[in-house]
């Protein structure tokens, strides 16, 4: 899975998109803002049309604020990618501290070094927070799945047979629901093992007699 720094377009397409994406974020935001703003300060009978109206001279300027921040971003990104050669974090933070300390250097020293400050804390959160959710996305893809293997049947399951003796079949019973009603005829186990045959010759009835002639 690609970093955000990876996954974005390459340094100088990336002025342009980045501009694009922040006016019509603005643009959007701004026109549903200003729309509730001005129906509720409208008077009964013109709140749609003076939440229109709002829109109209509202949003624009808030899309065009965007899209300066948007590229003033883009444009201090560029350069320290192109600056350090390399794409990581440490670069949207940079840039966002120098996008927020230039667009308020008119206001002077002091309010640039803390709109610089802020600029740079609030890049480092957002920069922190898509760290710590590619790492959780990523480790859930690299997560093993685990089979639970089934508990052998140790009391005689199938594939299992006691020592000395074979498999059983199972007697078919006739209690089922008709044999419940009509009184089914109920098997007697057999009796498994050796039979014992008893010879007829030592349970002969006539003992053997001796006559002399």
């Amino acid at each position: 899975m690609g970093t955000p720094e990876t996954s974005r377009e390459p340094c100088p397409d990336r002025i342009l998109d980045d501009i694009g994406g922040a006016f019509g974020m603005g643009a959007v935001g701004g026109s549903a803002f200003h729309f509730i703003k001005g129906i509720y300060n409208s008077p009964n009978g013109h709140r749609v049309i003076g939440g229109a109206q709002a829109v109209r001279m509202n949003a624009p300027r808030v899309g065009g604020s965007f899209a300066v921040w948007g590229g003033l971003f883009s444009a201090f990104d560029c350069t320290m990618v192109y600056a350090r050669q390399k794409e990581d974090p440490w670069n949207s933070i940079f840039a966002g501290a120098s996008t927020g300390g230039f667009l308020a250097m008119r206001q002077g020293l002091g309010p640039a070094s803390r709109a610089a400050l802020f600029g740079g804390v609030l890049l480092a959160l957002i920069e922190g927070a898509g760290i710590m959710l590619n790492k959780v996305m990523s480790a859930q893809q690299n997560m093993p799945m685990i089979l639970e293997e089934p508990v052998p049947n140790m009391a005689g399951g199938p594939g299992f047979q006691l020592p000395g003796r074979g498999p059983q079949a199972e007697p078919a019973s006739d209690s089922g629901w008709f044999g419940g009603w009509f009184g089914g005829k109920k098997e007697e186990p057999k009796a498994s093992g050796v039979k014992t045959e008893v010879l007829e010759s030592f349970d002969s009835p006539v003992p053997p007699t001796f006559e002399f002639k």
